[in-house]
């Protein structure tokens, strides 16, 4: 198994199972094609963990909008008990703010909450989930001062 292969295996992305060849370099016999399974994310707007996950319920789904026609996907997942990561990095400043306004009203709506984790990146936590932030360690000397 390749180093890339080994490392999405690790991750979660594809499937690991040792009965598959290795290749060192390329790949001679072209009559195989590429996987067709279902191992694969290829919509870049939504991910969501493997089925393991949605069945234990420790989902977090990821969603990347083009527009604010793309705002009902974010809301059908906070719904169904999702934490959502909303990138808006992608999208005009215009139907960002639409998008995060309706974030807002959502988070509250269902008695969640929103928070900012970078430059245009929230995330969407519903009302179970409770959020730790790392910065408290470092009002307390931290790992590193050890003086």
């Amino acid at each position: 198994m390749g180093s890339v292969r080994k490392a999405s295996a690790w991750l979660g992305l594809v499937d690991d199972s040792d009965d598959e060849r290795y290749y060192g370099g390329y790949e001679e016999d072209s009559d195989e094609g590429p996987e067709t399974g279902d191992s694969w994310v290829t919509n870049p707007k939504v991910r969501v963990a493997d089925e393991v996950a949605q069945e234990q319920g420790t989902r977090i789904a990821t969603v990347t909008p083009d527009g604010f026609r793309d705002a009902r996907g974010i809301g059908e997942l906070f719904r169904a008990g999702v934490p959502v990561i909303v990138n808006l990095t992608s999208m005009e400043p215009s139907d960002a703010k639409r998008v995060v306004d309706f974030a807002a009203g959502l988070t509250f709506g269902l008695r969640g909450s929103i928070e900012r984790v970078a430059n245009r990146v929230f995330l969407l936590t519903p009302a179970d989930y409770k959020v730790v932030s790392g910065e408290g360690n470092r009002a307390q000397g931290g790992f590193f001062n050890q003086s």
